[in-house]
């Protein structure tokens, strides 16, 4: 498959066919795999405090001839606590156990449980040739919602990694037919619920991913660009090409980046 390469003026400069990665077929089953197992083994383990609810001193005995006693009150043995005392009469509340008034969780969240999921390799490497080949597929990248330039799939010059500010990128990317799609990434959406205390205030779209050949200046440049993420193209996987677990992400490659795929043979 031959597509075009363009330079920063939307000008048509050479075709180029694509490494023969991007001939696999699509697989929204493996991918989606792919992308849940990326997901799981990067999830931060989290618990409970094993101490929790049971931090009190005082202990209150069952025993007949014991101080601290609850013998022949005429009360059930929910374990208690005791907050005063005067003689031997005690105040006491039911605490420790599960379902009492500061008492502990009854099945807590534990930290050393094991989140992670395993893939095989060989289906590791299909999902990102299948996720690499949807990028392609202007139908299956129109499905997600992405606004397209007609003439997309296109990749651009590798002059492209050169620039160095954010309003260059801009007016890069808005030459390329990529204003439409700007503006709707820069939409954010107010979540309700308790996400908005925890860090999660707003939900940010994805917009189109730039696909460098290594380390250079558009990689700082386009960080403040809503929507927009680059990725040097040895940092591919499935979720950075599917961030739905569907295939289909509007990508740009840059002409160094697929001679590095063809050259290298990567994904392959």
């Amino acid at each position: 498959m031959k597509i075009p390469v363009l330079n920063m003026h939307k000008t048509e400069v050479a075709k180029k066919e694509l490494p023969i990665c991007f001939q696999e077929t699509v697989r929204p089953d493996i991918i989606k795999r792919a992308v849940l197992a990326i997901r799981a083994n990067n999830r931060q383990q989290y618990g409970a405090d094993p101490t929790a609810g049971k931090k009190q001193i005082s202990r209150v005995s069952r025993r007949r001839r014991d101080y601290q006693t609850s013998y022949g009150h005429g009360i059930s043995r929910v374990p208690r606590k005791v907050l005063n005392r005067r003689g031997t009469r005690f105040y006491w509340v039911g605490a420790l156990a599960a379902g009492t008034v500061g008492g502990k969780a009854a099945h807590p969240p534990k930290a050393e449980k094991n989140w992670t999921h395993k893939i095989n390799k060989k289906e590791n490497k299909k999902a990102i040739q299948g996720a690499l080949a949807a990028t392609m597929q202007k139908k299956l990248v129109q499905e997600q919602g992405y606004m397209l330039p007609d003439n997309y799939p296109f990749m651009v010059e590798s002059e492209f990694e050169g620039l160095a500010k954010t309003k260059e990128v801009l007016i890069a990317l808005e030459k390329l037919g990529f204003a439409e799609e700007l503006v709707r990434a820069s939409k954010k959406k107010l979540r309700g619920g308790r996400a908005r205390l925890r860090g999660r205030k707003y939900k940010k779209a994805k917009g189109p991913l730039l696909v460098v050949s290594g380390k250079c200046k558009l990689q700082k440049a386009a960080e403040n660009i809503p929507g927009v993420e680059v990725v040097s193209v040895r940092n591919l996987n499935a979720e950075v090409l599917a961030p739905s677990a569907k295939p289909g992400r509007l990508t740009l490659f840059t002409n160094a980046a697929i001679e590095k795929i063809s050259k290298e043979k990567l994904f392959t």
